[in-house]
């Protein structure tokens, strides 16, 4: 660490030496109508071509010699702001956009239209919340994780799933944050809704390759999801009532230019329409979600603003007097925006998170609760120096604690079924990181780091140790505070681009991503109840290698853009289970899993269309993702679940009037790899199914047509409404949610096939208002 520290200090003083005789420019780009921070907005010279992206606080630096330049300042649907400036001396300047007319106009991406072709970072997409809210999606509600699933290399966890796949990994493998925050579960009703508000969202994030270095904790990707600040310059409200759900956010200055507030409120109401059920049994049972989005900020001079941030969500389900099961997240974050002085910028975090479930079992003399809880306490120190306007240097600490507290059961002293209880397991994560963003030449750039990972398992508690046949054969006591296992991973970071002209270019990327952090399930998608463990004595850190490599290229002024990238990722200490492993509530998990090695490999194709009347863009991916464990298919690669050879998005935007828009979106995928039965035999007159090889089948293949219309009431009103109406599986595709086997009625010796399809053709109307 004391190394990791002088290489900071080394560097910070060479860039310090190297640019000493420069001028800097440096402020906040924030938007005119909200005082919103406007992040990656563009600042440029337009005498020379040089510039910088705003951070994701709004700040930007930008170090240039003496004399007089013209500074122009954009950002996606903003009007441009053009300004001359004198340069004799450091420079504070900041710059307010106005929003733009884009009747005309519409562009579908919040990243700048040259950023693909001209930054290093591979593998990323940003995606505006505009966007979100013009792709179709299942009862008309806006939905951001259904919206990343139609881009190339991530892939639905199934029918109507807020889960997904990117680039091979599994749903645990993606780290999702919501204002730094880490999102443990982040869908309601068994994934159909993700807990993201899209009336909360600012800006949102991927990363599925090339990962940054202040990003870690995961193998496959980060979804990194920040909420609105809230509306500084006046009061306003807007939301929406729809079939199922309605949703309402209020916004506003707590003093005006200075500080600001903003509340959003989401609730589903089934459980009321149970309620006109005559049958007791079914209007005395529950079902809904809420969400609660909160956020508070207070600049206390130029130099030092805070931010206060919560999410609290919650799914009930209940049926009569038999059965409740709710779970949900709750987060907050804290953070201080330090400006030390016109090139260093600080930020610093103190994190919680909170997951939890309860289940309640209520039968004669059988009542039972079933309790589980992940929480989080992260503290983070990010700095980024912005050296000139070729070099910009990132570097940082973060400590986080985990508390996993297992699933136990909690039954009656008249219950026939025993009371369980699992220790809870902590561990202490330790990370440092140094990232540098460099442009030797107009053609040539890097970003180049090492993030350096330690994870210690803590007691107290009784630690065994598992052999390859799940025989415990050592026992070990630890004292609370204890150490009982640590690791050390080294994680490299590396990208480079080349401009091969002005409008083309190729990038290359290698990243090492450590996990410590385990979902064990043995569903495609992600489940509440799905158990999560720790590193540990038995378990390792999950590890990935991946390289990339990628060719981008922009059409007719920006209009077009188009991407290819090729990708090889090399996992190591991939976790499954055994044949007929008992996953939940066992104190003994660990003697239920095996390990083993992962690879996942692809081409994904991108085309959008970025502005016009008519917009949108086609995804495509071509993917192959295996394991191979000593203990499974004998020792063979066999394809993981979320394996899928092809997978086509395409999503087309139609700008009609200035009143009517039209939307569609087209999916088709490979069906996931599955275990069926290969046959089956009889004991003591009982059929018993016969399994061979894992994942050894496939489900049918997937495809689907979604419809949307939106109605703008008329222009130039303080109070705006609109109508979204929405169609889901246009044409009443029939896709298979499982298949099932048993016996023909007629025919005991002979087994059949069937299919459960989920949903067919669903209509969806939602009235919106803002004033």
């Amino acid at each position: 660490m004391k190394a990791f520290i002088l290489s900071i200090t080394i560097s910070l003083y060479f860039f310090s030496f190297s640019f000493a005789q420069q001028i800097t420019l440096s402020g906040t780009v924030r938007d005119a109508s909200s005082g919103e921070t406007l992040i990656g907005a563009s600042i440029k010279v337009k005498e020379n071509a040089s510039g910088v992206s705003a951070n994701s606080y709004g700040f930007y630096s930008l170090s240039l010699a003496k004399g007089r330049y013209t500074i122009q300042v954009s950002s996606v649907g903003y009007t441009m702001q053009e300004r001359a400036v004198e340069l004799s001396g450091d420079l504070r300047l900041d710059f307010s956009l106005e929003p733009a007319n884009q009747l005309e106009t519409v562009e579908i991406n919040a990243v700048s239209s040259r950023e693909q072709i001209e930054s290093p970072q591979m593998g990323v997409n940003k995606i505006s919340i505009k966007e979100v809210n013009n792709v179709p999606v299942l009862f008309g509600e806006r939905d951001v994780l259904k919206t990343i699933q139609l881009l190339p290399g991530v892939l639905s966890a199934g029918e109507g799933n807020s889960g997904f796949f990117v680039r091979g990994g599994t749903t645990d493998q993606n780290l999702i944050l919501l204002d730094e925050a880490m999102v443990y579960n982040a869908s309601h009703l068994m994934g159909f809704f993700s807990t993201f508000n899209s009336d909360a969202i600012k800006d949102v994030n991927l990363y599925k390759g090339g990962m940054p270095a202040q990003y870690g904790g995961r193998l496959a990707s980060v979804l990194d999801v920040n909420m609105l600040d809230g509306n500084n310059q006046r009061f306003g409200m807007d939301g929406g009532i729809g079939l199922i759900a309605s949703r309402l956010k209020v916004e506003g200055p707590i003093k005006k230019g200075k500080g600001s507030f903003m509340l959003s409120g989401r609730r589903t109401y089934a459980d009321l329409f149970l309620k006109l059920s005559s049958d007791t049994s079914v209007n005395s049972s529950v079902l809904y979600f809420y969400d609660l989005n909160l956020k508070a900020n207070y600049q206390l001079d130029q130099n030092n603003t805070l931010y206060l941030s919560g999410y609290f969500g919650k799914d009930v389900l209940g049926y009569a007097n038999d059965f409740d099961f709710d779970w949900g997240n709750a987060t907050g974050t804290l953070r201080w925006n330090h400006v030390f002085n016109s090139r260093l910028f600080s930020n610093t975090s103190f994190i919680y998170s909170d997951f939890k479930y309860n289940v309640g079992v209520y039968t004669d003399n059988n009542d039972l609760k079933i309790n589980s809880r992940i929480q989080n306490l992260n503290l983070k120190q990010d700095f980024h120096y912005f050296s000139s306007s070729r070099s910009n240097l990132r570097f940082g600490l973060n400590l986080m604690r985990q508390e996993i507290s297992p699933a136990g059961i909690d039954a009656s002293e008249e219950s026939d079924i025993n009371s369980l209880r699992i220790e809870n397991r902590q561990g202490y994560e330790l990370a440092a990181y140094l990232s540098h963003e460099w442009k030797p030449s107009n053609r040539l750039s890097f970003i180049y780091g090492l993030r350096l990972n330690s994870f210690l398992l803590m007691g107290p508690g009784e630690f065994n140790t598992y052999d390859s046949e799940g025989d415990i054969i050592q026992t070990d006591i630890y004292g609370s505070g204890k150490l009982v296992k640590s690791y050390i991973n080294p994680e490299p970071r590396f990208s480079v681009n080349y401009m091969l002209n002005e409008n083309s270019s190729v990038k290359a990327s290698y990243n090492r991503n450590t996990q410590n952090l385990h979902q064990l399930t043995n569903t495609t998608s992600s489940l509440p109840t799905d158990a999560w463990v720790l590193s540990s004595n038995n378990i390792k850190p999950q590890i990935a290698d991946q390289g990339a490599l990628g060719y981008y290229r922009n059409f007719n002024d920006d209009q077009y853009e188009f991407s290819a990238e090729v990708y090889y990722k090399d996992m190591q200490n991939q976790i499954d289970y055994k044949n007929a492993a008992d996953l939940q509530a066992n104190a003994h998990v660990e003697a239920e899993l095996v390990y083993g090695v992962g690879k996942s490999y692809g081409l994904e194709l991108f085309m959008k269309k970025r502005t016009g009347r008519l917009n949108g863009w086609v995804s495509y991916t071509l993917s192959r993702s295996k394991r191979r464990f000593d203990e499974i298919n004998n020792g063979n690669w066999f394809a993981a679940r979320q394996d899928r050879i092809h997978n086509i998005a395409i999503v087309g935007m139609y700008k009609f009037s200035d009143r009517w828009s039209f939307s569609g979106t087209f999916v088709y995928y490979t069906g996931n790899a599955v275990t069926f039965p290969s046959g089956k035999y009889s004991i003591g007159g009982k059929s018993t199914w016969y399994y061979t090889e894992r994942n050894g089948y496939r489900m049918p293949d997937y495809h689907r047509l979604d419809l949307g219309a939106t109605l703008e009431s008329k222009p130039g009103k303080r109070f705006k409404s609109s109508w979204t109406f929405g169609l889901y599986n246009a044409y009443n595709r029939k896709n298979a949610y499982i298949i099932d086997f048993r016996e023909n009625e007629n025919d005991p010796n002979v087994t059949e096939a069937y299919k459960v399809a989920l949903f067919g053709i669903i209509p969806s109307v939602t009235w919106n208002f803002k004033f």
